[in-house]
C-alpha cells in the first residue's frame, strides 16, 4: 500500500490517486497537453517532470522505471521515441505549462490547460561588461 500523503487526496484512497496521475500522465504524453482542474495539475506537474528526466537518459532501466508508473507501452514508446528527441536537450526542467482558462460550469473549480514545452530554450543575453567613468580630477585653485 503506498504511503498517503497527508491532506485531502485526489481520489478516495492512495492507490486511486497513482491511478489518477498514472492516466492524467499517459493522456498528456499521448495528446501533448489537456485540460483539468488546478489541483490534479499541480499535482501531476512533478511527476510528468521526473518521467521525462528519466526519459532523457534513454537507457533500458529508465524505460522500465517508467514503465512502473506508467503501464501502457506504446504511450511510454511515445515518450521515448518522439517527445525526448524533440526537447531541447539544454532544458534541465520546466517541461510543462500551466495555463488558467477560468472555472468549470458545473462546480466553479479553476480550469487549466496542461501542456508540454517542446521550444527551445530561450538563451539570454550577455550584458556587455559596464564601464566605470574615470574620476574626475577637481582643480585646485
Amino acid at each position: 500500500m503506498p504511503t498517503p500523503k497527508k491532506g485531502a487526496r485526489l481520489g478516495g484512497s492512495p492507490a486511486h490517486q497513482k491511478l489518477i496521475l498514472s492516466n492524467l500522465a499517459a493522456q498528456l504524453i499521448e495528446h501533448r497537453g489537456l485540460t483539468t482542474t488546478e489541483a490534479k495539475a499541480k499535482m501531476l506537474r512533478p511527476y510528468v517532470e521526473k518521467l521525462i528526466t528519466k526519459a532523457k537518459r534513454g537507457d533500458q532501466h529508465a524505460r522500465r522505471t517508467v514503465l512502473k508508473k506508467i503501464p501502457n507501452k506504446g504511450i511510454v514508446a511515445i515518450l521515448f521515441e518522439e517527445l525526448v528527441p524533440a526537447m531541447d536537450s539544454e532544458r534541465a526542467g520546466g517541461y510543462t505549462r500551466l495555463i488558467r482558462v477560468g472555472n468549470r460550469k458545473g462546480d466553479n473549480a479553476p480550469m487549466v490547460i496542461m501542456e508540454l514545452v517542446t521550444e527551445p530554450v530561450a538563451k539570454k543575453a550577455e550584458k556587455p561588461a559596464a564601464k566605470k567613468a574615470a574620476p574626475k580630477k577637481v582643480e585646485a585653485v
